[in-house]
C-alpha cells in the first residue's frame, strides 16, 4: 500500500477540500483509496468535518481521529513516539484492503502553531510520499515555489514533495506582441507555476483555479449566521448567489427580483413582500427574503403571501439594512458539512485539475482496478463527451431538464436538442435561474408539423392514420421528438421527468421499434455498490417474462454491462440454486438459463441461483461451488417484474446506495424513461448513457454494413 501525507505549505490553503479532491480523483480512476484524518483540527477537539467531506464523495468510512487533548498531553510529555503509534494505528485501519491511502495532515492554527512539526512527524512515521497545498495569497509564481521550497525542506524527507497549487487567479497567457496578462499586477499563468516549481525541484500536481461559485451558500447558511427569525421557512436549501437592497417603490424594486438574489427589505415594507411572492408564484427562483428593522411586519399582509408562495423563504433579523449587508459579505464561506453539493462540486473541481500522470503513478505496482461508483460515474462522463451525440428532451421547459442542458453543454456530455416553444423555453430557463449556453438547439415541434405530418402518415399508414390524427399526436413534444430519431436527425431521446414511462414508450415502439434480434425492449438498473458497479434487470419494464424473454432479457443486460466497462457474469436469480428447488417458477429460470447459454455460449451465464449464492463468495463456496458466476456475479437477473423492482427499491433505500437507470435496451435507437421524481444529476447520467448507447448503435450498425 502508498501512504500520501497532505500538508500545508502555509495557512489558509483549503487543505480539507484539495484532499478529498484527491481521494475523489484516484476512486473514480478505480483505485481503492483509503482516507485518515489521524488528528482533529483544534476547531472542534474530538471529531474532524475533513470524514465528513471524504463520505460526501465516497462510500468510504473513515476511523474517528484522536482527540485532541490527548494529542497535545503527548506532546506537552515529549512523547512523539507516542503519538505517532496511535497516528499509525489510525491509518492501518483506515488503509486496510486498499493500495493507496490519503492521509490529510493538520492545518495550522492559533491554536495548533505545532502543526508543521507533527506533521512532518507523520510523514516520516508512515513512510509517506509528501503533497503540499498551497495558494498563491497575491504573490508571483516564483514567490509561490520559493514558499513551497521552504515549506519541503522543513520536513527533512529522502524523496521529493509534489504540490498543488490552490485557488488559483489564473489568466492565458499574452498572444501578441505588447500585450500582457496580470493578476494583482504580477504575472500568474500556468506556464509561470510550471517553470517556477521546476526550478525549485518540486512536482507540480495539479493548479485548481479560483472558482467563485463554490463559495455561494444556501439561505440555511445565511440565516444561520445572522441569527435569523422564521416568518416562512420555506426552502432553504436555495443558493444565494446575489443580494438586493430593496427600499425603492415597488416598480423599481421589480428590477432586482432576479434568480438567486436574496432581498434584503425594510420590515415595514410588506408591500414588497408581497411582490416578490408574486414574483415567485409566477416562477422567478428567487433565494428568498430577509425582512430587516427593529419593527413589525403587517402580519395581515404576511399571511396573504404564504398563501401566494409557500415555498418561498421569509425570514426577519433586527439591525440596520446596511449593516446586515455588511455581515453578510463578511459571512464564513467555509462549506458546511451537510452541504453535500457543494463538497461534490468543490472535490470534482480539484480532480479535474490534477495530473492525470502523477495520479497514474500513483497507483502503479496496485492491483487490477476495480469499477468503484465513482469510476463508474466519472467514465460515463468521458464516454458521452468522446461519442459527441446529438440527444433530443422533448420536455423542453421543465425546470430540472434545463438545468441538466446547461450541465451536459459546459461539460460537452451531449449536444441536446430542446423540443417545444422557444419563446416558453426561454422564459421557463430565465424563472429557473438557468443561462442556456448559445450552443443549445431549439426546435419548436409545431413549426415542424407541416414537413414531419406527412412523414408520420406514411410510417403508420397501415394504421390508417389521417392527416388530422398525425398533426394531433405532433401537437406533443415527445412523437415529433421520436420521429426525429427514426429520421436520424438526432441519435436519442430522452424524456419522463414530468410523462409516464408508457407516455415516452408508446411512440418509441410505434416509430423507432426493437433493434434486429430482439424480441422485446427491457430495462437495467446500474446499482453502485459500495465496492463495485452492478446490473439489476429487468425491474422496469416486463411483468412476467417467458423463459425465451428472461433469456433475451440476460443477453440483452450483459451486453449493456460490457459496453459500460463491467464484465459480464450472469446470474438468473431464484429462490432455489441449482438442483435444490423445484416448482414452476424455479423451472421458468432454469429453461431461461439453458436458452441464453446456448444462444451465447461465449458469455459467463449460470443459474438458478439464489441472491447471496451469486453474490457472496462464501456462500458460493457450499452452494454453488463449480459455478463460474457464483460468488462474483456482476449481472443480476430477476425473474419477474414485481421481484426485481422491490429488490432494487429496498437495496436503494435501505443500503443507501446510488442507482442510475432505469437505461432501455433492446430497442433499435436509444430511448430513455426518468423518473418523474429524477434529480439534475439522474437527467445528467441518463443524457450521458444514452448518447454511450447511441454510439455503440452507431458501431453496432457499421460492423453490420461492412
Amino acid at each position: 500500500m502508498r501512504t500520501i501525507v497532505t500538508a500545508p505549505a502555509s495557512r489558509h490553503v483549503g487543505l480539507t477540500t484539495v484532499t478529498t479532491g484527491l481521494v475523489h480523483a484516484l476512486d473514480r480512476r478505480g483505485v481503492r483509496v483509503g482516507f485518515c484524518k489521524p488528528i482533529a483540527q483544534p476547531l472542534d477537539r474530538s471529531i474532524d468535518r475533513s470524514n465528513d467531506f471524504v463520505r460526501a464523495v465516497s462510500l468510504i468510512s473513515p476511523p474517528d481521529p484522536i482527540h485532541l487533548d490527548e494529542v497535545e498531553a503527548l506532546l506537552r510529555a515529549d512523547r512523539d513516539q507516542d503519538l505517532m503509534e496511535l497516528v499509525a494505528a489510525r491509518c492501518q485501519m483506515a488503509g486496510h484492503g486498499c493500495d493507496v491511502l490519503v492521509v490529510e495532515g493538520l492545518a495550522p492554527t492559533e491554536d495548533a502553531v505545532y502543526a508543521t512539526r507533527v506533521n512532518a512527524l507523520m510523514a516520516k512515521a508512515l513512510d509517506a510520499d509528501l503533497v503540499l497545498v498551497t495558494t498563491p495569497h497575491g504573490q508571483d509564481a516564483n514567490r509561490v515555489a520559493d514558499a513551497a521550497a521552504i515549506a519541503a525542506h522543513s520536513f527533512r524527507l529522502d524523496r521529493p514533495a509534489s504540490v498543488i497549487v490552490n485557488r488559483a487567479n489564473l489568466v492565458k497567457a499574452a498572444t501578441n506582441i505588447g500585450e500582457h496578462a496580470v493578476v494583482s499586477g504580477l504575472p500568474f499563468t500556468a506556464r509561470n507555476l510550471t517553470s517556477a516549481f521546476a526550478d525549485a525541484r518540486l512536482h507540480l500536481a495539479g493548479i485548481i483555479p479560483y472558482d467563485g461559485g463554490l463559495a455561494v451558500p444556501r439561505v440555511t447558511d445565511v440565516v444561520a449566521a445572522l441569527g435569523a427569525r422564521a416568518v416562512q421557512v420555506g426552502d432553504t436549501v436555495r443558493r444565494v448567489r446575489s443580494l438586493a437592497l430593496c427600499g425603492q417603490p415597488c416598480e423599481k424594486a421589480l428590477v432586482d427580483m432576479r434568480p438567486g438574489t436574496l432581498l434584503i427589505v425594510p420590515v415595514e415594507r410588506a408591500d414588497l413582500v408581497l411582490a416578490a411572492s408574486a414574483s415567485a408564484a409566477n416562477g422567478l427562483n428567487l433565494a428568498g427574503v430577509l425582512l430587516v428593522g427593529d419593527g413589525q411586519a403587517d402580519q395581515r399582509m404576511l399571511s396573504l403571501c404564504r398563501g401566494i408562495a409557500s415555498t418561498l423563504p421569509i425570514w426577519t433579523v433586527t439591525g440596520k439594512a446596511i449593516e446586515i449587508v455588511s455581515a453578510l459579505q463578511h459571512t464564513n464561506l467555509e462549506i458546511p458539512t451537510d452541504d453535500k453539493e457543494r463538497i461534490q462540486d468543490a472535490a470534482t473541481g480539484v480532480a479535474e485539475h490534477l495530473d492525470p500522470a502523477w495520479l497514474d503513478s500513483l497507483a502503479v505496482n496496485i492491483r487490477e482496478t476495480r469499477l468503484s461508483p465513482p469510476a463508474f460515474r466519472h467514465r460515463l462522463i468521458v464516454e458521452a463527451q468522446k461519442a459527441n451525440k446529438r440527444i433530443v428532451l422533448p420536455e423542453g421547459t421543465e425546470p430540472r431538464t434545463l438545468k441538466a442542458v446547461q450541465i451536459c453543454h459546459e461539460r460537452r456530455i451531449a449536444r441536446c436538442v430542446l423540443m417545444g416553444n422557444p419563446a416558453e423555453i426561454r422564459d421557463a430557463a430565465a424563472k429557473a435561474g438557468v443561462t442556456l449556453p448559445d450552443d443549445v438547439e431549439i426546435i419548436d415541434h409545431l413549426a415542424e408539423m407541416p414537413r414531419l405530418a406527412p412523414i408520420l402518415m406514411e410510417l403508420r399508414k397501415a394504421k390508417g392514420m389521417t392527416r388530422e390524427q398525425a398533426e394531433q399526436e405532433l401537437s406533443d413534444t415527445i412523437m415529433p421528438g421520436t420521429l426525429l430519431l427514426k429520421l436520424g436527425e438526432v441519435d436519442g431521446l430522452v424524456s419522463g421527468a414530468v410523462h409516464t414511462t408508457a407516455h415516452t414508450i408508446r411512440p418509441a415502439l410505434q416509430l423507432v421499434k426493437t433493434a434486429p434480434g430482439c424480441s422485446l425492449v427491457s430495462s437495467i438498473f446500474f446499482i453502485c455498490l459500495p465496492e463495485q458497479v452492478v446490473v439489476f434487470g429487468d425491474c422496469a419494464v416486463n411483468p412476467n417474462p417467458t423463459s425465451e424473454q428472461l433469456a433475451d432479457i440476460a443477453i440483452q443486460s450483459a451486453e449493456s454491462a460490457i459496453a459500460f466497462g463491467i464484465p459480464a457474469r450472469v446470474a438468473m436469480l431464484s429462490y432455489s440454486t441449482g438442483e435444490s428447488g423445484t416448482g414452476a417458477d424455479v423451472e421458468l429460470v432454469k429453461q431461461a438459463t439453458a436458452i441464453a447459454k446456448a444462444k451465447r455460449p461465449d458469455l459467463a451465464i449460470d443459474g438458478p441461483l439464489q441472491y447471496d449464492a451469486a453474490t457472496q463468495m462464501d456462500v458460493a463456496k457450499s452452494k454453488a461451488p463449480k459455478s463460474a458466476v457464483a460468488g462474483k456475479a456482476t449481472v443480476l437477473i430477476f425473474p419477474d417484474l414485481n421481484t426485481g423492482n422491490v429488490t432494487y427499491k429496498a437495496v436503494q433505500r435501505s443500503a443507501n446506495v446510488v442507482s442510475i437507470g432505469p437505461m432501455l435496451q433492446g430497442m433499435a435507437k436509444p430511448v430513455n424513461d426518468l423518473s418523474r421524481g429524477a434529480l439534475v444529476d439522474d437527467i445528467v447520467f441518463t443524457i450521458a448513457l444514452t448518447a454511450i448507447q447511441a454510439a455503440a448503435a452507431t458501431k453496432q450498425a457499421a460492423a453490420s454494413a461492412s
